[in-house]
């Protein structure tokens, strides 16, 4: 993924010297504070970037720099690309904008582990149990609606879109095990729940295209899948998923992460997956992995 630096106020080398950063910026700031967007700034973006309404595109700050980082799938045209920078671009410069391959899509067909009603498959992300012990399936909630009846039990809860997470409670209690499945025979068993941070090694495991791994790329990320709806608060990554995917275990170690809600691409030639952190449907559902 090529990524395009934003233009940036910046301290210049001139051929006759270095001009001062003081003469830059006020008393006792520093140039950092001087490009770096304000909260307010940052929050009136976001809400630009909504209003925009561009399927295809999503959006997340970095952290670091204070820069908004948008990325767009193939059918995002030049016309929506430039009203995404205009909506994104701050007092202190222009977003970051990111070109992805593939189709911004709900990962739904073709998955196993949970057939839902109409013959739709999805993932199992994890599973968990409430303070009484009875055990759930998390999963993605794109892939199913309150008391549809799937092939492990009932689902008791989901939420979708604006957070994308759902809660099965299992008929056979005791065929929920805490662990995921990494598709040779063995498992990788989840003792915890974590946030993760930019740059961390995560995994998936998915029996279609087996076990994979990326790093986290952007937190908070805002997506917009179109008439189905917009997210927000996903994990982004550059690992790689596809139709079927959904609901997925995001992993690092022995640390839940995430479940996959959707994203760009496939495992042959890469692309962008977003996941609903699982921190969040935990607090909601009052569940915790075992």
């Amino acid at each position: 993924m090529n990524r395009t630096p934003a233009p940036r106020a910046r301290l210049i080398a001139l051929a006759s010297g270095v001009l001062a950063a003081t003469a830059l910026t006020a008393p006792g700031a520093t140039a950092d504070d001087a490009v770096r967007p304000t909260a307010a700034q940052l929050t009136a973006a976001h809400t630009a970037l909504a209003r925009a309404d561009v399927t295809g595109s999503a959006w997340y700050t970095d952290a670091a720099t204070g820069t908004v980082v948008v990325t767009v799938d193939s059918t995002v045209d030049a016309d929506e690309l430039d009203a995404l920078t205009k909506a994104a671009t701050t007092p202190a410069g222009a977003p970051e904008i990111n070109r992805t391959t593939g189709k911004f899509t709900k990962h739904i067909a073709g998955g196993e582990y949970i057939l839902l009603p109409g013959g739709i498959r999805c993932l199992i992300g994890f599973n968990v149990q409430d303070s009484a012990g009875v055990k759930y399936a998390l999963t993605a909630g794109h892939c199913t609606d309150t008391g549809d009846v799937t092939s492990l039990g009932t689902t008791v809860n989901s939420s979708f879109p604006g957070n994308d997470y759902a809660l099965i409670r299992y008929s056979n209690q005791s065929a929920a095990e805490g662990s995921v499945y990494l598709q040779n025979g063995t498992y990788q068993d989840i003792t915890s729940a974590g946030s993760p941070f930019i740059g961390q090694r995560i995994t998936s495991s998915d029996p279609m295209t087996g076990v994979r791994s990326g790093t986290v790329t952007g937190l908070n990320a805002t997506v917009n899948y179109g008439a189905d709806g917009i997210v927000y608060g996903l994990i982004q990554s550059n690992l790689c998923s596809e139709p079927g995917s959904s609901g997925g275990p995001i992993f690092s170690g022995t640390q839940a992460m995430g479940l996959i809600s959707g994203g760009s691409g496939n495992c042959s030639t890469g692309g962008t997956t977003f996941a609903q952190p699982v921190v969040e449907p935990l607090s909601a559902y009052g569940v915790s992995v075992f």
